[in-house]
């Protein structure tokens, strides 16, 4: 198929011609990073001044609301800010969710009580909802999947400089500025991304002439928030089997079948149906959640184990953490400039699935007499797994999907990590703190029992050494346990997705050196001529 000749006049179409991306293309990705690590840092950092928080606000009761306001909010908005940029243009919306997050913030910092607290940062979770899809709808506007790899090593990186900076720049902020600058830090960065995006981003404006599909996000809306506040009550607040949880069950199941009704019908869905009939597209959505019910389940639960069983302080455990998320960084980036060499995807899933696989299966092992050294080898055999999926899957996704349906396909697959995260935090919580229990009773009989029940179970590292030795060296004990149990259960679910990814095609990815038509669904390059304002 010959390229499209451009018209005299018109910039070449960055993401077409597969050449050096332009100093602007540039500036605009290092824009998107900033706006990505505001996404990622933010939980980290408060979830260290929560304490501070409290013991000035007070509310104690109500401490949980804090996190779950915003986990609800972005959730809920994330396929309604990929929509949104679809029909009306992907920078105005990217702007407004930046706009939002930063309005939340500046509220959240200012706030006079918990219930103002827990308000504003709803608002700050509806803004950050659009921050995570923005930017991957954005670099797939700009970059094809084939040049996309160059840029992995990049993305993993503001990961693990939000996972580790997170907890130290929260207690550093907290200590010397108090807990307000915790929100304020995020005013400075994201009025950088602000400017940025608005003087060198240039992408073409659109205007929809259907109406927004609002009961379909009315339905949608109420079905993730029935599934996360599930996970998120589930065992803590209410009973698994309790009337509260059950009728959100069935309240969530309800809404989600009427959602899919509804979306069949309308001109214009707020999540088009018919992405889903395309077998990777499927695929690589299934294994995105199981990547982040094992992914954010793990990373739960490691910490934990450091600091309990390895006697690592809060900030050395996301220390740590560095062995993983080195791995992860490498292994990104090798598997993307491959990526973008050879035009292969397909064995990095496969290879991913089957190191994740092995890494909790590794962690497992993991008891009161493991080494760090050692437990730093296996997490190091996960982060390479993760390396190898994090931003593969995305890229698949995005591919998958034509362009009309780039925000959409980048929210879906973005939504459905995150759900998958907050059912594994969930679900591996509830064996872990089932695993505490019963060792405690196992070794200190039914007195054991009641101590893990009434909150041993998480106990932090000076609570513990208050603890008589007997009763300290069951609970190490304990927590091995439930870790091993939870690692074990990980690994199990892992090989789903290890065995998903052996059904992935090996679909040409777009923007290739000899250009061809995705003939499952995907567009050809010259439907990219519209990115030609990009730059």
């Amino acid at each position: 198929m010959s390229q499209k000749a451009t018209p005299a006049g018109e910039k070449p179409d960055v993401a077409q011609d597969g050449g050096k991306q332009p100093a602007s293309v540039r500036v605009v990705l290092f824009a998107l990073m900033i706006a990505m690590l505001l996404a990622m840092l933010d939980n980290m950092i408060v979830g260290t001044a929560m304490p501070t928080i409290v013991g000035e606000l007070g509310g104690l009761e109500h401490l949980s609301w804090v996190v779950t306001a915003y986990t609800l909010a972005t959730a809920a908005s994330t396929p309604i800010w990929g929509k949104l940029g679809d029909m009306y243009g992907r920078k105005g919306v990217f702007l407004s969710s930046i706009v939002l997050f930063l309005i939340g913030s500046a509220l959240s910092g200012m706030a006079q009580d918990m219930g103002q607290l827990i308000g504003f940062r709803a608002v700050q979770g509806l803004g950050a909802g659009g921050l995570m899809v923005g930017v991957m709808a954005i670099i797939g506007d700009l970059i094809p999947p084939r040049e996309r790899g160059k840029y992995q090593g990049m993305m993993a990186g503001v990961m693990a400089v939000a996972m580790i900076g997170g907890p130290l720049v929260g207690g550093t902020i907290t200590d010397h500025l108090g807990w307000r600058w915790s929100f304020y830090i995020n005013l400075p960065l994201g009025a950088i991304a602000l400017v940025m995006v608005t003087a060198v981003l240039h992408l073409p404006k659109k205007r929809a002439q259907t109406r927004i599909d609002y009961v379909g996000a009315l339905l949608l809306t109420v079905g993730i928030t029935s599934l996360v506040l599930i996970t998120t009550w589930g065992g803590t607040e209410y009973d698994w089997l309790s009337s509260q949880i059950i009728g959100l069950g069935a309240l969530g199941v309800v809404a989600i079948g009427l959602f899919l009704v509804v979306e069949m019908k309308v001109s214009e869905p707020v999540l088009p149906l018919h992405i889903f009939r395309n077998g990777n597209f499927s695929l690589v959505t299934l294994i995105g959640f199981l990547v982040g019910f094992v992914m954010f389940g793990s990373m739960t639960f490691l910490p934990l184990f450091q600091q309990t069983v390895q006697g690592a302080s809060a900030t050395n455990s996301g220390l740590l953490l560095l062995p993983m998320l080195l791995a992860m960084m490498a292994v990104s980036l090798f598997a993307g400039r491959v990526t973008t060499s050879t035009g292969k995807y397909k064995i990095f899933v496969v290879v991913g699935g089957g190191l994740i696989t092995a890494g909790l299966a590794l962690l497992s092992l993991m008891d009161t007499d493991t080494t760090r050294f050692t437990s730093g080898l296996y997490m190091a055999v996960l982060g390479a797994g993760m390396g190898f999926l994090m931003q593969t899957t995305m890229l698949i996704a995005q591919n998958s999907v034509e362009m009309k349906d780039m925000g959409v396909g980048s929210s879906s697959a973005t939504l459905f990590r995150t759900i998958g995260g907050s059912f594994g935090v969930a679900i591996f919580g509830a064996i872990f703190t089932q695993q505490v229990q019963s060792t405690m009773s196992e070794r200190l009989g039914s007195a054991g029992g009641k101590l893990s029940s009434g909150g041993a179970a998480q106990l932090d590292p000076k609570g513990l050494a208050q603890l008589p030795a007997a009763v300290r060296d069951a609970y190490t004990h304990a927590v091995a346990s439930g870790t091993h149990h939870v690692f074990l259960w990980g690994a199990a679910v892992s090989i789903i997705g290890f065995a998903a990814a052996w059904f992935l095609k090996e679909i040409p990815l777009r923007g290739g050196p000899t250009p061809t038509e995705n003939k499952e669904g995907g567009d050809a390059p010259e439907a990219r001529v519209a990115v030609a304002e990009a730059v």
